[in-house]
This record gives structure tokens, C-alpha cells and sequence, in this order.
């Protein structure tokens, strides 16, 4: 299964929305997603056959419980992984050898192509423009990512991250967002969560400079 082409299939977006959510029941999806809760069980019902999706029974109030899905640990095959382990080791095999130095300079060359490759996709002037760029950006990359509005700006939400198991032992890991974040939406921003220290997600505050002429 290729995951590019599976996350756009329907099948893909319903695990893409159990990654942001945590759990959904069929009503809730369909709400999503414009489809009958009927079709959204259809689909349902081949991914718990795949292995991806595991249904529990919850109760949500005083009427009956409710069926609620969720991703299955085989699911994560579906999002990138980035070989974390293998990176790790090998940072750790330059920090030993070379020293602390060496990693940040290894991180701050990724950190500028990161960058260079950022500005290419995050052209627009508005401020919720860019962030809707930086999004769709991120989303291309593996990352099942969105943002809301919070008062003075936006909230950036990561539900994944290809590297997270790396950020615990490399925390350098976490500059290349955070100079993508501030090379191309400027202003301030600040990270609330973080899934390496064991949030539920990543998520950044943007406060973006005001649109001048």
C-alpha cells in the first residue's frame, strides 16, 4: 500500500481524522467528511479487517454506549517514521565521536535546506494564508497537521511527528520547525506541547507581524 495514495483515498482520510481526533465513532466521521454513517462503517469495517482500526464500546452520557474506533499500533506503519532509531544511534555515534558541536552543526544545515524548501511553498502575504501554506506544507511531508485561530493569532497542531522518539534523546531535532515557523510566518511563536515529551501532540503558538504595505 503506498501511503501517499492511500491517505487520499477515503479509507485514508478516515485514519488520517482517527490520528487527530484519538477516537471517532461512524456518526462522527460522516460528520466530517459529508458521508452517510452507513458508508463511513462500510469503510470502516475493511481497515479493522486490515488491521488498522480496533472498535471499543464507550459511553458518552446516560443513553446507550456508543462505538468508537481508533488506530491500532499497525497503523503507524502508514505515517513516516524517518528510521528514528537508526538516526538516533547515528547522532549519537557524532556526538560521542565529535561532540555536542557537531550535532548542532549537523542540525543547523538540515534546519537551513529545511528552510530554503519552506519559502518555495510559503509564498502568500497574508498572515492566515501563510499558516494555511505552512500547513498544506506539512501535510505533504507526512505530518497530520492543522491549525485554529486563538486571540492574536493561530494555533499550529501536530498530531504526528517522524521524528519524535529522536527529539527525546536530540532535542536539536526540534529547530528545523522551529526556524521553518520562523522564517515563514515571522513574528512570535512559542510550543505548548510536544509529543517527544510525552504530549498529545505538537502544538506552537503563532503570533504573526501585523500585514504592513
Amino acid at each position: 500500500m503506498h501511503a501517499d495514495r492511500f491517505f487520499q483515498t477515503t479509507r485514508g482520510k478516515i485514519v488520517s481524522e482517527l490520528r487527530r481526533r484519538g477516537s471517532a465513532s461512524a456518526a462522527d466521521l460522516a460528520g466530517s467528511f459529508g458521508l452517510s454513517p452507513n458508508a463511513v462503517r462500510q469503510q470502516l469495517v475493511v481497515l479493522e479487517r486490515d488491521g488498522l482500526v480496533a472498535e471499543t464500546s464507550v459511553r458518552r452520557g446516560p443513553t446507550k454506549p456508543t462505538f468508537e474506533f481508533s488506530l491500532t499500533p499497525e497503523a503507524d506503519r502508514l505515517f513516516p517514521q524517518a528510521y528514528d532509531k537508526m538516526l538516533t544511534a547515528v547522532l549519537r555515534e557524532v556526538r560521542d565521536q565529535f561532540g555536542a558541536q557537531a550535532v548542532e552543526r549537523v542540525f543547523a544545515g538540515l534546519s537551513k535546506r529545511a528552510v530554503e524548501r519552506a519559502r518555495l511553498q510559503v509564498t502568500a502575504r497574508d498572515p492566515q494564508a501563510k499558516v494555511e501554506q505552512l500547513t498544506q506544507m506539512l501535510r505533504k511531508n507526512g505530518v497530520v497537521a492543522e491549525f485554529s485561530l486563538i486571540e492574536g493569532g493561530f494555533a499550529l497542531h501536530e498530531h504526528n511527528c517522524p521524528f519524535s522518539n529522536t527529539a527525546k534523546d536530540h532535542p536539536e531535532v526540534c529547530r528545523i520547525i522551529h526556524d521553518v515557523i520562523d522564517d515563514t510566518i515571522g513574528g512570535e511563536h512559542s510550543q505548548k506541547e510536544s509529543l517527544a515529551a510525552g504530549g498529545k501532540e505538537c502544538r506552537f503558538e503563532l503570533r504573526p507581524a501585523p500585514l504592513t504595505r
